[in-house]
């Protein structure tokens, strides 16, 4: 079973919980979300900083990354996990809608 990172904008973070049930209950992948929205907390850039690290040690973790591109749109951070991903070899799949 293939481990994978999913990696999008938050504003999709329903759309990517929806992704990652389909890939793991249909493809067999374990999939590693950081979907936090939906928690209605604010955070400070210190745990925003403890969230970030925590994804990137996901990346490293994963057989690869799974890129969520709706309508188009992959923002800057998202373009920064893909440089990190092909850093450090990682297979980096799109799911594009």
């Amino acid at each position: 079973m293939k481990t994978y990172t999913i990696c999008g904008s938050m504003r999709y973070e329903k759309e990517m919980r929806k992704i990652a049930y389909f890939l793991e209950s249909q493809k067999g992948y374990n999939i590693l979300q950081c979907t936090y929205d939906d928690m209605d907390f604010k955070a400070d850039s210190n745990t925003i900083k403890k969230l970030e690290e925590a994804h990137y040690q996901k990346i490293i973790l994963s057989d690869g990354i799974y890129v969520v591109n709706i309508d188009g749109y992959i923002g800057e951070s998202v373009k920064e996990e893909i440089e990190f991903a092909k850093e450090h070899k990682k297979e980096i799949l799109y799911h594009c809608n």
